[in-house]
């Protein structure tokens, strides 16, 4: 399996962090893309990429870190775009959720990210939340431009925004959250299913959104737990989570062209 979204540089795995690895390994996790939300972090990726094969990292400033970024700080993204270890640019998009940084200042921090992602010819990793009106705009206007390469990750959406996306060429990545059964998520749950399996990854999203059955029992997600939403998927689609696994993972090493 390849866990397209983990957030292994926090400290929540500063204690554990190459046991944690070795778990994922013993589940099946091959592969793992771990995406910056500001420059530091971004940084701090790379050289966990450089000493453990199974990660690649993804470089960028998400959109409720735009406000803190320091003058300088876009350029050492873009350096560090050149990056034979990284595979992607972001997490970059749009939030309305939070109220972190100004609006304006989201989409003009996303814009970069597009247009870099042309320049260097690497996917964009987007985070969209409340925010799909604002978001489909800005998508369109960058495929205009330039083929559009990317997913949307931990998709929370209805399968509408999706059918849009995937219309622009991107990939969907669902979290631990399509494996939450109650009314709540029954939109996204019919959004999975709808996916065309050519186009479908899967993540954690480490250490957020432990999937079902953990969620309540551990805090902390991890890689290992990937198997749980494929699980999930798998059944979700009536197909086989061998099948589901295989299929996911050739997708995801499409995408990142990695592995």
């Amino acid at each position: 399996m390849f866990d397209t979204h983990a957030h292994l540089d926090v400290e929540q795995f500063d204690s554990d962090r190459g046991a944690c690895l070795a778990r994922a390994r013993q589940a099946g996790v091959r592969a793992i893309v771990c995406p910056g939300i500001t420059a530091a972090s971004s940084e701090t990726i790379l050289r966990l990429a450089e000493d453990n094969p199974e990660i690649h990292a993804a470089v960028g400033i998400q959109p409720n870190s735009c406000a803190e970024a320091e003058p300088g700080d876009w350029d050492r993204v873009v350096k560090m775009a050149e990056h034979p270890r990284v595979v992607a640019l972001g997490e970059t998009g749009l939030d309305r959720h939070w109220d972190f940084t100004p609006f304006d200042v989201q989409q003009d921090y996303f814009d970069r990210h597009l247009r870099l992602a042309a320049a260097r010819n690497l996917p964009v990793i987007i985070h969209c939340r409340e925010a799909a009106g604002d978001l489909l705009p800005m998508l369109r206007t960058a495929a205009a431009r330039a083929p559009l390469a990317g997913v949307l990750h931990s998709f929370s959406e209805d399968a509408d925004f999706a059918a849009e996306c995937l219309e622009l060429g991107l990939y969907v990545s669902f979290s631990g959250s399509v494996t939450y059964t109650n009314k709540k998520f029954q939109s996204l749950r019919e959004a999975a299913a709808s996916i065309p399996v050519d186009r479908l990854v899967i993540e954690t999203d480490s250490p957020y959104l432990v999937p079902h059955p953990l969620r309540g029992k551990q805090r902390r997600n991890e890689p290992a737990n990937l198997v749980l939403t494929a699980q999930a998927m798998a059944e979700l689609r009536g197909v086989s989570l061998e099948c589901f696994a295989e299929q996911t993972t050739a997708n995801a090493k499409r995408l990142f062209r990695c592995c």
